[in-house]
């Protein structure tokens, strides 16, 4: 019998200056609740955001919203599966 096969792994998740400096900045923890479930989301599915229209250079840039905990990560995928977040906006 063949090994069970392994789903695809969560992506990597990385931050950008800006986005660390942001991080540092949060004291809620509800806050730090509704980050953590957008980045859940998007470690399992990269692509849970929609693109933002812009230049045509890569990587593309694109935003999630999570609707439920009311933020938006602003984020880029590597050719590696990293998800680097750009920005974190609470709306």
């Amino acid at each position: 019998m063949p090994p069970p096969q392994q789903g695809r792994g969560r992506a990597r998740i990385a931050f950008s200056d800006s986005a660390a400096k942001q991080l540092e900045a949060i004291t809620s923890e509800a806050a730090v609740h509704a980050l953590d479930r957008a980045l859940v989301v998007i470690s399992v599915d990269p692509e849970a955001g929609t693109p933002i229209p812009g230049g045509a250079s890569a990587p593309q840039l694109r935003r999630y919203a999570d609707e439920v905990e009311h933020v938006r990560v602003l984020y880029f995928v590597t050719t590696l599966r990293t998800v680097v977040v750009v920005a974190y906006i609470e709306v």
